[in-house]
């Protein structure tokens, strides 16, 4: 129910309760008492936030309900994939219940804030928290969306077949040497697009669909599973170099079974061209809805995802970096990767490469 629905039904009410027989004193206190519960009541059912939320993971719990503990807003939840959340806010236009949308692909959220369905805000917490590559350009209205973790697009490689030193950049997963080694998921998929879309602001579309076709032409199998089965697939000696996002390999680093015990020990990794631009990586940001009915609440919920208790949990909770720089982490499977250097290019150029990918996948035949 929104104010003006509230303040209707609360003028009715009084209304209707004077107007009954009876003591006229104590009917009208009953109305005014009435109308004070009635009042924060509807107050209270203001403390919420309605999150759309990509993000589907277990202790992600925590970070919702200790937001609720320091604030009393309550979060409600809908679960979906990105492009679903975004076909949902189109779908519902201006009746949309969405205050924050969470989304776990830059490409994602540059094609969110592209459609028009994210609010600019100000909020002097978040803009000195976020690092300027990790949020969208700020305007005279605000900015749009902020990243609260960061992924980095790796390589993993089989210790046992493999040097380091060739596969130590995303240009010689093409290259001649790995042919019948590499192994990916669908190129389609938004990880690799986003990877894609930045390769191919580094070094032009001419270069890029060349790679894109030795990409292809190195596979040691059709692309598919995910993230998780090309790391596997490494161990096994199925590939020998494979691309994965780093929290999928420090999850089986942090496992206690003896399975994953092997993978970790079969398997290195290498954060790609540090020679040159730097590691791709990926994020996970929020925004606040363009038709968001509690924007101040949607603001404190995204002030509150940038505090150090919350880029924490992201480290420790998820394994994955945290957008605001100078924390430190205490998650052993990051601290084994080492540090690195990541690219810094703006995300807006790889949303703007993402139809341009994809034609190229279509032509050289990446499924």
């Amino acid at each position: 129910m929104n104010a003006i629905e509230n303040d209707s039904c609360l003028r009715y009410y009084a209304e209707s309760v004077i107007s009954q027989p009876g003591d006229p004193y104590m009917l009208k206190k009953l109305a005014i008492s009435s109308l004070a519960l009635a009042a924060g009541f509807a107050v209270a059912q203001d403390q919420v936030v309605n999150l759309y939320s990509a993000r589907h993971y277990q202790t992600d719990e925590k970070l919702y309900s200790d937001f609720t503990k320091a604030t009393g807003i309550k979060v409600n939840r809908v679960d979906a994939d990105d492009a679903g959340i975004l076909a949902r806010l189109r779908a519902e236009g201006a009746a949309s219940p969405a205050d924050v949308i969470l989304l776990v692909d830059a490409a994602r959220l540059w094609k969110g804030d592209s459609d028009g369905l994210f609010k600019p805000v100000r909020s002097t917490v978040l803009e000195a928290a976020i690092p300027a590559n990790l949020r969208a350009r700020a305007t005279p209205e605000g900015t749009t969306w902020f990243g609260f973790s960061t992924r980095a697009r790796v390589v993993v490689y089989d210790k046992l077949k493999i040097k380091k030193a060739d596969v130590d950049t995303y240009e010689e997963l093409a290259d001649p040497k790995n042919r019948g080694l590499v192994c990916t998921r669908s190129g389609s998929h938004p990880y690799n697009l986003s990877l894609f879309g930045a390769v191919t602001e580094h070094i032009g579309e001419v270069k890029a669909e060349t790679w894109l076709a030795g990409l292809v032409a190195n596979m040691a199998r059709a692309p598919k599973g995910g993230d998780t089965d090309q790391i596997k697939a490494v161990a096994s000696g199925e590939c020998g170099v494979a691309l994965t996002n780093t929290y999928y390999l420090a999850r089986i680093m942090r496992s206690n079974t003896s399975e994953d015990k092997a993978i970790a020990e079969r398997v290195g990794v290498v954060f790609p061209n540090q020679d040159s631009w730097g590691t791709h990586v990926n994020i996970a940001g929020a925004a606040v809805a363009k038709n968001a009915k509690n924007t101040a609440n949607a603001v404190k919920f995204m002030e509150y995802m940038a505090s150090a208790s919350a880029q924490e949990y992201f480290a420790n909770g998820n394994n994955e970096w945290p957008a605001v720089r100078g924390l430190d982490i205490s998650n052993p499977a990051l601290k084994a990767m080492g540090t690195f250097k990541s690219e810094t290019i703006p995300i807006s150029a790889v949303g703007n490469n993402q139809l341009k990918v994809q034609q190229m996948l279509d032509r050289v035949g990446y499924k």
